[in-house]
């Protein structure tokens, strides 16, 4: 396990994350959620739950790919299998989970799209890096 890399992988997918729904695509985030311009930012606990949550899928993902570079099936560790990896993660628990908002709880398709493409980035980026480091 390196621990080096679980710390570079969530950094860096809290950092997208961030871009994401501030300067990037704030505006859009903030219309597509029926959120207020002027709403109240974002606590510092919630900052930091946000981080420990990138830290916690940083390290079950690291313990995936521990086991499916393990196999011989996945040939050399590359960042683009570690990307492939984390894709079929990606759409295998985080598409199919928050799924249910929109299906079950009337949550807007738009809105959840906007997320999964967010998380799609992230655990990307997150993939690529734990393949390499």
């Amino acid at each position: 396990m390196n621990l080096f890399a679980i710390l570079v992988a969530a950094t860096g997918a809290f950092i997208i994350a961030f871009l994401w729904n501030g300067p990037i695509f704030g505006k859009l985030a903030m219309r597509l959620a029926n959120t207020p311009p002027n709403a109240n930012p974002p606590k510092v606990s919630q900052i930091i739950l946000n981080y420990l949550v990138f830290l916690v899928t940083a390290f079950v993902m690291s313990r995936v790919f521990q086991l499916a570079f393990a196999s011989s099936l996945m040939g050399e560790r590359t960042w683009y299998h570690g990307v492939v990896i984390a894709i079929l993660l990606w759409l295998g628990f985080i598409v199919t989970s928050t799924s249910v908002e929109v299906i079950w709880k009337g949550r807007s398709w738009k809105l959840w799209l906007f997320e999964c493409a967010a998380s799609f980035v992230a655990f990307a980026f997150m993939g690529s890096i734990l393949a390499i480091l």
